[in-house]
């Protein structure tokens, strides 16, 4: 019997956006406890354009990137007993692991996903995994956020910034973001009490007794945030290669806990999450959506910046949309 095929991106240097390319491939086959899933939708996000330029943790080319997937379950593996063909799901593939998410079917433990809400479109479902799992962890298991607590989120138009706003609102935290004037209103929408225009304010001079940082930066961003903040507070970094030299000593003279994190997948948080996008108190806001034909121009407007939310990739052709605010 012929192997079936299938289509997916890759690239066999390291570069810019035009490196990547679709080609025909050997579908996977799942094995026991595992599930393979015909992808309709797969995520774009910052660290999948950092490792199509320099490698990180996938090594040399050739690789496949993504790790946000959205589709439906084609076929299960031996000893699968918790979802079964026809299932629609939303994950986030291994990190840092082998990617693959830009495929048209990938294989996996049937823990990596979870069932997708008949209210949520697939491109949303591409959108959400590595984002929400990324703030949920950084907030609610990292820094603990509790009723009251006043939260700087950075770059909270960002793409794991507007879930952050999200989830610290949802837990009762006064939040406070960082965000470009034009954004203001759109990260008020997502539940901040306050916002600063970075390009024109600096929020380490405007700011005191902030409880949590949720730094979506680096950089200096570590300091001058560690100098907002009251003794006691944690401070979370999601850019563990991107830390200030000083960032351990002014946290330490502060009393402020530190923390430098990358994301895990993790099937219980990732099934809250799904579970507040359901109930309307968490959404995700799609900044574009390309056909996987377009990879190219989607990495593009993803590097360029000042785009609010996530840009998603489809299987679908479906046409390009932006929203840039």
């Amino acid at each position: 019997m012929s192997q079936q095929m299938m289509r997916k991106v890759t690239q066999d240097t390291f570069g810019g956006p035009e490196v990547m390319r679709l080609v025909e491939a050997e579908r996977p086959t799942p094995g026991p406890a595992e599930v393979l899933v015909r992808v309709q939708a797969s995520g774009v996000n910052p660290t999948d354009w950092k490792h199509r330029a320099g490698g990180r943790f996938l090594g040399d080319p050739p690789f496949t990137l993504g790790w946000d997937v959205s589709g439906i379950v084609e076929e299960v593996g031996l000893g699968v007993a918790i979802l079964q063909p026809g299932d629609e799901v939303v994950g986030m593939l291994p990190y840092p692991g082998a990617g693959g998410g830009y495929s048209e079917y990938v294989v996996a433990s049937p823990r990596t996903f979870v069932r997708r809400p008949a209210s949520m479109a697939a491109a949303a479902g591409a959108a959400l995994p590595l984002v929400g799992l990324t703030a949920w962890q950084a907030l609610v298991d990292v820094a603990g956020v509790q009723s009251g607590d006043r939260v700087l989120v950075h770059a909270a138009a960002g793409g794991v910034g507007h879930v952050a706003v999200q989830i610290a609102a949802h837990h009762g935290a006064h939040v406070i973001g960082t965000a470009s004037r034009a954004k203001h209103d759109i990260v008020r929408g997502f539940g901040a009490a306050e916002v600063i225009d970075y390009r024109t304010t600096d929020f380490s001079a405007d700011l005191s007794d902030i409880d949590v940082v949720l730094d979506t930066i680096g950089d200096d961003y570590g300091p001058r945030s560690i100098s907002t903040m009251r003794n006691g507070g944690r401070y979370v970094s999601i850019t563990p290669a991107n830390v200030h030299p000083d960032l351990a000593t002014t946290a330490e003279q502060a009393g402020v806990s530190t923390a430098l994190m990358l994301v895990e997948r993790d099937h219980a948080s990732l099934t809250e999450i799904v579970r507040l996008a359901e109930e309307g108190a968490l959404r995700v806001e799609l900044a574009a959506t390309f056909p996987i034909e377009s990879v190219a121009e989607a990495h593009a407007l993803g590097e360029q910046g000042g785009t609010t939310g996530k840009i998603v990739l489809t299987w679908q052709g479906h046409e390009v949309s932006s929203r840039r605010r």
